[in-house]
C-alpha cells in the first residue's frame, strides 16, 4: 500500500468526499475558508503557509493591505479551518539593513527542519528574489541572506536534509507578471550558500493547463512512492492566465528526476470564489497538511488572489491517480 511518511495528525482538518464526487482532490464545503478582510486594513489574504504547531496550526499568511503593500502575518488555529490572524506584520530580525524586509513579502512556504521552522517567501531585493527567516518558538524570527539573484519566485524546501543537504525548488522568473517559467533546485550546506542547481521540470508545449508556466506549491511531501509535489500551472488563454494546480512525485533520494508527472490536473479555478477576485482564474497551492495513519491530506491554496480555500485528497487514491495519468 502507497503511504505518507510523517507523523500522524489525528486533528487534521477533514471532509469526506462528497456523494458523486468522482475527482481526487475535493473542496472544503466551508470555502472560501478565509475572507479577505481577517484584520482591520486588508484588503486579502491569500497564498499562504500552514502546518501543525503544539496542539493546533499556525500560519504565515500573505495580506495585501488596502495600501496595497504585500505583507506577511502570523495566523492561529485550533481546528485549521477557523483562524486568527495578527494585524501587525512579522517582525524580522536582520542584521543586514540592506536586505532586511520587515515584514514585507508574499506567497510564504513554512517547512520545518530538525527542531527549526524555516520560511521562505518572495521579497523585492533589485526586484522579486527568496528570502529565508528562521525561527524556534514564533516568536522571534530571524532573517538570513537572500537565496539566490533576482529574479526568482516559488522558493520551496524539503522538509529533511537529502546527502547532507538543505533543498529548495525555486522558479527563475523575470521583474513582472512573468511570461514564462520553469522548476529548478538548488542545494545548501548551510541555508546561507546556494549552487549545485539542476532542472526539475517545466511547461508542456501546446494549448493546456500549464502550456504557459510552472511552478512548486507546498512543501513536498515524502511518501513511498517518491516525494508528492503539488504545484500550479498556468495557461495563457484569450482572456489572460489561468491558475490550476497539479501534481508529480520526484525521487527520494534524486528529487530533480521526475518519477511521474500527472497529465490532467487536480484543481482548477471554477467556483465564484475562484473566478472572480483582484486576480481572476487562479487556484494557488502554498500549504499542505498530511495524516499517515489515515493517508489523508488537507491542501491550502489562494483564490484569485483574494481568499483562502481547503481541499482535500486521499494519498493512495491520489498516488494511484497519478500514476495512471503521467
Amino acid at each position: 500500500m502507497q503511504t505518507i511518511v510523517g507523523g500522524a495528525l489525528p486533528n487534521i482538518p477533514w471532509e469526506d468526499k462528497p456523494a458523486g464526487c468522482t475527482d481526487v482532490v475535493w473542496r472544503s464545503a466551508k470555502n472560501p475558508i478565509i475572507g479577505r478582510y481577517a484584520f482591520e486594513g486588508s484588503n486579502s489574504i491569500f497564498n499562504s503557509a500552514v502546518m501543525p504547531y503544539d496542539d493546533g496550526f499556525i500560519g504565515i499568511f500573505r495580506s495585501d493591505l488596502k495600501t496595497r503593500q504585500q505583507t506577511l502575518h502570523l495566523g492561529r488555529s485550533k481546528d485549521g479551518v477557523n483562524w486568527e490572524i495578527e494585524k501587525e506584520l512579522i517582525d524580522l530580525i536582520c542584521d543586514d539593513p540592506e536586505i532586511a524586509t520587515h515584514g514585507e513579502g508574499y506567497d510564504p512556504r513554512l517547512c520545518k527542519i530538525d527542531d527549526t521552522y524555516y520560511i521562505t517567501w518572495c521579497n523585492q531585493y533589485h526586484g522579486p528574489t527568496i528570502g529565508i527567516a528562521s525561527t524556534k518558538d514564533f516568536k522571534t524570527f530571524k532573517q538570513l541572506e537572500n537565496a539566490f539573484l533576482p529574479f526568482n519566485r516559488n522558493g520551496v524546501l524539503f522538509p529533511r536534509k537529502i546527502g547532507g543537504q538543505y533543498l529548495m525548488l525555486s522558479r527563475p522568473s523575470d521583474p513582472g507578471h512573468t511570461p514564462f517559467g520553469d522548476i529548478f533546485i538548488s542545494e545548501s550546506p548551510d541555508m546561507i550558500h546556494w549552487g549545485k542547481h539542476r532542472f526539475v521540470m517545466g511547461s508542456k508545449d501546446g494549448q493546456n493547463w500549464e502550456s504557459c508556466k510552472i511552478g512548486a506549491g507546498p512543501i513536498p511531501i515524502e511518501t513511498s512512492e517518491g516525494w508528492l509535489l503539488f504545484y500550479h500551472g498556468v495557461l495563457n488563454s484569450c482572456n489572460g492566465f489561468t491558475y490550476s494546480f497539479g501534481a508529480a512525485l520526484l525521487d527520494l533520494e534524486q528529487p530533480w528526476k521526475v518519477k511521474y508527472r500527472c497529465k490532467p490536473y487536480l484543481l482548477s479555478p471554477i467556483e465564484l470564489y475562484e473566478t472572480v477576485g483582484d486576480v481572476p482564474n487562479v487556484t494557488f497551492p502554498c500549504a499542505a497538511l498530511t495524516d499517515t495513519a489515515t493517508g489523508r491530506i488537507a491542501i491550502y491554496y489562494g483564490c484569485a488572489d483574494s481568499v483562502v480555500g481547503l481541499a482535500y485528497a486521499q494519498a493512495d487514491e491520489l498516488l494511484d491517480y497519478i500514476k495512471r495519468n503521467a
